[in-house]
C-alpha cells in the first residue's frame, strides 16, 4: 500500500498550523499575513474566478512546455551528431539564458501583442534549455560497449538510435522535463506580469496593487497546485515510457517495503 502522500500532507498541515499560531501569538495585522482560514475562504469564495486565471496560465504553461519539448530534443540530437552545429550553436544558447527574462519579456510582448502566444513564446525561452541540456548529457550517456556491439552486428545508424541511444538517454530527458516544467510555469507568471489581462500573474499584481494579501496567497496557493499537478505528470509519463529504468524500480521497492 503506498503510503507516500502521508509525508508532504504531514508537512503542508505542520506548516499550516505553524502559520496560523504565529498570526494569532504575534497579532500579525491581516494585510501583513492573513491567516490561513482567511486565505480558504478566499480560495472558496473566489473558485471560478480563479479557476479561469489559473486556466489561462496552465494553457501558457503547457504551450510553452510542449514547444520547448518538439524543438528541444531534436536539437539535442542534432548538437550530439555535428560537433560543428555544437560548436556554433550551444555558445549562443548559453547566452541566451543570459538575459533575465524580465528584461526580454518586454521585447516579446511588443514584437507579438498581448495574447496568448507571446507568453508561451516567455515560457518557452524559460524551459527548452534544460531539455537541450539533458537531452545531450544522456544521448552522450550511452555505454561505448553498446555502441560497440550495435557496429559489430551491423545495425544501421537509424537502429542503434531507436534501440540503444534513445532509450538510454530517455531518463535523462525526463530529468529535463520535469526541470523544465517547473521553470515553464515561472516564465509564463513572468509573461504575465509584463503584459497580461489575465492569469494568475496579472492577479498576482492586481492584488499587490490593492494590498489584499488573502487573494495574493490564494493566487499562490493555486500556482503551487498547478506545478505539483504538472511536474507530477510529468513524473507519471516517465514512469509509463520507462517502467525498466532503476530509478522507476527503486522508488517502487521504497514504496512497497
Amino acid at each position: 500500500m503506498r503510503t507516500n502522500w502521508i509525508y508532504p500532507a504531514t508537512a503542508i498541515l505542520l506548516s499550516v498550523a505553524v502559520w496560523q499560531f504565529s498570526v494569532w501569538a504575534f497579532a500579525v495585522p491581516a494585510y501583513l499575513l492573513p491567516p490561513p482560514l482567511a486565505v480558504a475562504q478566499r480560495l472558496v469564495e473566489d473558485f471560478t474566478f480563479l479557476s479561469y486565471h489559473s486556466w489561462i496560465t496552465t494553457l501558457e504553461t503547457l504551450g510553452g512546455f510542449l514547444l520547448s519539448v518538439i524543438i528541444g530534443i531534436p536539437l539535442g540530437i542534432l548538437l550530439v551528431w555535428s560537433r560543428t552545429l555544437e560548436r556554433a550553436i550551444m555558445p549562443l544558447l548559453v547566452v541566451s539564458q543570459a538575459f533575465p527574462k524580465v528584461a526580454v519579456a518586454p521585447l516579446i510582448i511588443i514584437w507579438f501583442g498581448l495574447g496568448l502566444f507571446p507568453k508561451i513564446l516567455i515560457a518557452f525561452s524559460v524551459a527548452f534549455f534544460p531539455i537541450v541540456v539533458s537531452t545531450i548529457a544522456g544521448m552522450r550517456s550511452v555505454d561505448a560497449d553498446l555502441n560497440d556491439l550495435a557496429r559489430s552486428m551491423q545495425a544501421s545508424s537509424l537502429k542503434t538510435f531507436l534501440k540503444i541511444r534513445l532509450p538510454f538517454a530517455m531518463p535523462q530527458i525526463f530529468s529535463g522535463l520535469k526541470v523544465a516544467i517547473a521553470f515553464a510555469t515561472v516564465g509564463a507568471v513572468v509573461g504575465e506580469w509584463v503584459g497580461a489581462e489575465s492569469g494568475l500573474g496579472y492577479l498576482l499584481l492586481s492584488a499587490n496593487a490593492n494590498l489584499d494579501t488573502a487573494l495574493l496567497f490564494a493566487v499562490l496557493v493555486a500556482l503551487m497546485v498547478i506545478g505539483l499537478v504538472l511536474y507530477y505528470a510529468v513524473e507519471l509519463a516517465e514512469r509509463l515510457m520507462i517502467p525498466w529504468h532503476i530509478s522507476i524500480r527503486s522508488d517502487e521497492l521504497r514504496a512497497s517495503s
